[in-house]
């Protein structure tokens, strides 16, 4: 399947000054098969070191950081010249063994013309629990995610409808011709998310039960991370902050309440738990800013945030939403509509390379999600059906004036002023088009 990270991949690959690549992203994203791809097409020969599979590989770096006597024991093992320019050589679940991460200096000193590339899916946990000396300033870093709807629509066979959509203009209303195709797909990725394994199950047998049947085993094995990796003082509050993400995001304010995990309980007592599963890539805090100015970051206040799933069809299974209810619309989908709108716009942005924040204001004022690309702030409002009225995108553009913003929701495109923020009403599945909008004249 067609990742967009290939392009990065390329690029690093041709990158004048290029280090040793480091690859993370959640389990199960399909880190690893997206690098075995990338190396057939770009090289003439490849070499896969797994270190969760074989243990006696690790002995390879534990003698000394001589590159080219590494290299040397990794060809003897993987039967396989090496020859820097012509092979890539992928270290897979690096966090394995800590001296091949400490490793990547030297090569990045001594070897740098060696493609080498490095995939770790819990190496942030990994480097603070084991006190890994971690390279800094002499790798090259990118990140994988779940698929995007996108890669979705590409999965399923669908290039016709992300060209159709790649130049439409904002003053086209869009046809039922391609609007009705479009919200049925945006549902069946509520329903199926982004984990790899679920969407090609999905395509090639279009089966709720077999999609549903990966999507546990998928929950039940990061479940079973907590018990394998994380301090064991730590694994019961992160079950609890686990089960409570659902629940959470479906009150109609969102934010995340350490009180609401465990009667009794407060943020001292659970936020290095809750840190552990940012750390692993499991879930995504969304920070407030109260007063937005460039950057975000530095106006951010940590202790008020939402957590969010990594992927909206987890976060759907984790909820125990049976997939009639999104397909139907049913009543009781109600609850969670607006959460799921919510997550999956969210991974939309941050699987762009986005930094979202949200904005709070008084009791009732709130934008859903800001970011900044270019030197704009860029609000962005959300709604999981038509109805796009919305008095806190009102307020928040009287009072900071953005260039730019954007109404997500379910009503078809179009543009129109308010105040002096040129705001576009973009369809939900069309969340991976806002970056051309933002320059238009």
């Amino acid at each position: 399947m067609y990742r967009e990270i290939l392009k990065d991949l390329k690029e690093w690959k041709d990158r004048i000054g290029r280090k040793p690549l480091l690859l993370t992203g959640v389990r199960q994203c399909g880190k690893t098969y997206i690098l075995e791809k990338f190396a057939r097409e770009n090289f003439k020969s490849h070499v896969l070191i797994n270190f969760e599979e074989s243990e006696k590989i690790s002995a390879i770096f534990d003698f000394d950081f001589d590159v080219r006597r590494i290299i040397s024991e990794l060809e003897l093992y993987s039967k396989t010249k090496i020859v820097p320019g012509e092979t890539c050589v992928i270290l897979d679940e690096i966090q394995e063994c800590p001296r091949a991460i400490t490793s990547l200096k030297y090569f990045c000193e001594n070897m740098r013309e060696l493609h080498l590339v490095c995939v770790g899916s819990l190496l942030g946990v990994a480097i603070k629990k084991q006190q890994i000396s971690f390279p800094v300033g002499k790798v090259n870093r990118l990140e994988l995610h779940p698929m995007d709807f996108r890669e979705f629509l590409s999965a399923k066979g669908r290039e016709d409808l992300i060209k159709v959509f790649e130049d439409w203009p904002v003053d086209r209303e869009i046809p039922e011709l391609y609007s009705v195709q479009m919200k049925k797909l945006l549902k069946e990725f509520f329903v199926v998310g982004g984990m790899p394994e679920a969407v090609k199950t999905w395509v090639e047998t279009g089966s709720i039960e077999e999609v549903e049947r990966i999507q546990t085993d998928i929950l039940r094995d990061y479940a079973d991370d907590f018990s394998k990796h994380a301090p064991e003082s730590e694994v019961i509050k992160m079950r609890w902050i686990w089960d409570s993400i659902p629940v959470q995001l479906a009150r109609e304010n969102r934010k995340f309440m350490f009180s609401h995990v465990r009667e009794g309980k407060r943020a001292a007592d659970l936020e290095d738990a809750l840190q552990w599963l940012v750390d692993a890539g499991l879930v995504s805090k969304l920070y407030m800013v109260e007063n937005p100015e460039s950057p975000l970051s530095g106006f951010a206040d940590k202790s008020y945030f939402k957590v969010y799933m990594c992927d909206v069809g987890l976060l759907r299974i984790k909820s125990k939403v049976d997939s009639e209810t999104i397909f139907d619309e049913t009543p009781s989908y109600m609850r969670f509509k607006g959460a799921f709108t919510e997550n999956y716009v969210l991974n939309e942005l941050i699987s762009s390379g986005k930094e979202p924040y949200f904005w709070h204001s008084g009791n009732t004022a709130e934008i859903d999600f800001m970011y900044e690309r270019k030197g704009d702030l860029i609000p962005v409002e959300v709604k999981s059906a038509e109805n796009t009225q919305a008095k806190s995108y009102k307020l928040f553009c009287q009072k900071y004036k953005p260039r730019v913003g954007f109404k997500l929701s379910l009503k078809n495109i179009a543009e129109n002023s308010l105040e002096e923020t040129r705001t576009y009403s973009i369809p939900l599945y069309l969340s991976w088009t806002l970056d051309r909008y933002q320059g238009m004249d």
